[in-house]
């Protein structure tokens, strides 16, 4: 059933209003040109909480939230666009230059791997074959992380299936070894599956970025699209005042951060541009060293 956001009362104010509470809560940034659509991925949700109107959800969320409102809003709101194997050279940058020199720099102790808007968990998946395919899992203690605001989208993700627009880019072989037929879906593998540990995270909340955000290498892409300056800059402190010196922050080829930040130098490593903050030996040469004594 659909519901029209005028009968709603989604006009004026209580747009502006609903925009600048969601912006806080979760760092989506709306337009007021995106009021229709913005009022058509909520109206179920007003409705569904027996409410006549926008200005009584507004503060409804604003004041007596229950517990699952901000997540159904989180999940009506996000937007689930990825696939395995996507922007698979940063991604190589990471397991074929960033992870020996972590591993030989870490003594014997964990490396994490946090990839901190995954949806519904291929990009981690991604991680978890590049890494099984070097040998790494063998030779180092290796955690990967992938989290997501929207509880819908974790759960896909813990669920491990999925349908063949996950795969327009994984090589077939991949494909083969990794997943499992199951009618017009494919499972990931146990084996591989085990390899990703899946929680929920608000990228504006200190509190949980605060979980992850230690990890040396953070993979943040195709989600600052959607915040606005000050959400990214909210984020990004997050990130620069738990993460160690060097580490490394990964973010989509349509997100730039250089007027962003200064805690986090852009450089060229392997053939992919990597944000690094603290001092770092990025040349190809230091990388390599790193790559054969880890080897």
């Amino acid at each position: 059933m659909q519901y029209r956001a005028e009968s709603l009362g989604l006009v004026g104010h209580v747009t502006t209003l609903l925009m600048d509470l969601i912006h806080d809560q979760l760092g989506l940034h709306y337009k007021p040109s995106d009021a229709e659509q913005l009022g058509d991925r909520l109206a179920p949700l007003v409705v569904g909480r027996g409410l006549a109107s926008f200005m009584d959800y507004y503060y409804v969320l604003k004041y007596s939230p229950e517990p699952d409102d901000w997540s159904k809003v989180m999940d009506a709101l996000s937007v689930q666009e990825t696939y395995l194997w996507r922007e698979i050279d940063q991604l190589r940058t990471v397991v074929d230059c960033l992870v020996p020199a972590l591993v030989r720099a870490s003594r014997g102790r964990p490396l994490r791997i946090w990839s901190s808007a995954c949806a519904s968990g291929e990009e981690p998946l991604t991680l978890a074959i590049l890494l099984e395919e070097a040998g790494w899992f063998d030779r180092a203690a290796i955690q990967l992380i992938g989290s997501d605001a929207s509880p819908s989208a974790i759960a896909r993700a813990r669920k491990g299936d999925y349908t063949q627009r996950s795969f327009r880019n994984l090589p077939h072989p991949l494909k083969e070894k990794y997943f499992v037929a199951n009618g017009n879906h494919w499972s990931v593998v146990p084996e591989l599956h085990r390899r990703v540990t899946y929680d929920l995270v608000n990228l504006v909340s200190a509190d949980q970025v605060a979980r992850y955000a230690s990890a040396p290498v953070i993979i943040c892409r195709n989600v600052f699209i959607y915040f606005s300056d000050r959400s990214i800059q909210r984020t990004l402190t997050l990130f620069d005042q738990a993460m160690p010196s060097p580490a490394y922050l990964c973010v989509g080829v349509s997100e730039s951060l250089l007027r962003r930040t200064t805690a986090f130098d852009l450089q060229e490593i392997g053939g992919a541009f990597v944000y690094v903050k603290g001092s770092s030996d990025a040349s190809s040469g230091s990388f390599q060293s790193g790559m054969e004594a880890a080897s």
